[in-house]
């Protein structure tokens, strides 16, 4: 009997360590689920920020494909994403940015430092459009269809790797082309 009882913790830990390891490499570690995927983009809400040219839901809807973009200054992987923000925007792509909780003169001097790939944006001071979106975390991106539906989600940075199976396949998937043409 005790030597039962000395077997169990190390049992548990291993039952444990395993579902860890199996959740770990089971599927796409780096997808999240979006309800919002399929949907039309929810509501615009933000506020002006200085330089930046604001839009409205109407934009997202303009017959072209967009990607919409939660990032703020304090974030570390918005940093690292925005040379590849910079990339799609210079093929053409418009970007609308969402500023998150952030102090708007930290927001600009990101900008200022690191250029701006944003067609048009915006702050979400009280994180409400965030949360309509259904953002997790930053950065989060969604690929929206000419026709204002989120045709995909992108939870964390845009690396080359998402781009080429997330972003494109995305869009390939809804019988669209993609005018960025990545390094290889």
């Amino acid at each position: 009997m005790k030597r039962i009882l000395f077997l169990l913790p190390i049992a548990i830990f291993g039952a444990f360590a395993g579902m860890a390891y199996w959740g770990m490499v089971a599927g796409d570690g780096e997808e999240l689920p979006s309800t919002m995927v399929g949907s039309p983009a929810p509501s615009v809400q933000i506020t002006p920020l200085d330089g930046m040219r604001g839009f409205e839901t109407e934009d997202l809807k303009s017959g072209q494909v967009v990607l919409v973009n939660f990032w703020a200054s304090w974030c570390a992987p918005c940093r690292a994403e925005h040379p590849n923000l910079m990339e799609i925007a210079a093929s053409g792509v418009p970007i609308f940015g969402i500023n998150y909780r952030d102090d708007p003169a930290k927001a600009q001097a990101f900008l200022e430092e690191l250029g701006d790939p944003f067609h048009a944006g915006g702050a979400d001071t009280n994180a409400q459009m965030a949360l309509d979106w259904g953002v997790y975390g930053l950065p989060e991106t969604f690929v929206v269809g000419p026709d204002g539906t989120i045709l995909a989600r992108v939870a964390g940075p845009v690396t080359q790797r998402n781009i080429e199976s997330r972003i494109e396949s995305a869009l390939i998937d809804a019988g669209l082309s993609w005018p960025y043409t990545s390094k290889k």
